[in-house]
């Protein structure tokens, strides 16, 4: 198997976060479409889609804010995760495995965000 670099094992683990919020919320009732489904939808791949253009970024405060700004969806998701599972839209299986991958990627980003940080100052 490859090594893969810290940056493309986040973007895979991101990859998966996604893919794991469309495959549960295909579970959640057709009313909640352009609710909960849409919202943790589009949280999801917030996650990955401002890391993903954060990276691309050559100045480091700019790359910093779309960073951010990833994290902060990534805090918005698992607040929905938690709604869901009270509402009953999915196990809690189903929760603790999200929420598994969730806490990897933000140890992760959190731990990129702290080293831009430093460099910025």
């Amino acid at each position: 198997m490859v090594n893969l670099t810290f940056h493309e094992r986040l973007k895979k683990i991101m990859d998966e976060y996604a893919q794991t919020a469309y495959a549960l919320t295909n579970k959640f009732p057709r009313d909640e479409i352009y609710g909960i489904i849409s919202q943790l939808r589009r949280a999801a791949l917030s996650v990955i889609l401002n890391y993903v253009e954060g990276y691309a970024r050559r100045k480091l405060k700019v790359k910093l804010n779309f960073f951010e700004i990833s994290y902060a969806s990534l805090k918005e998701t698992k607040y929905l995760l938690y709604f869901s599972l009270k509402q009953n839209y999915i196990e809690h299986d189903e929760y603790k495995k999200a929420i598994g991958i969730a806490d990897e990627i933000g140890a992760m980003l959190w731990r990129t965000i702290q080293g831009i940080e430093k460099e910025c100052n």
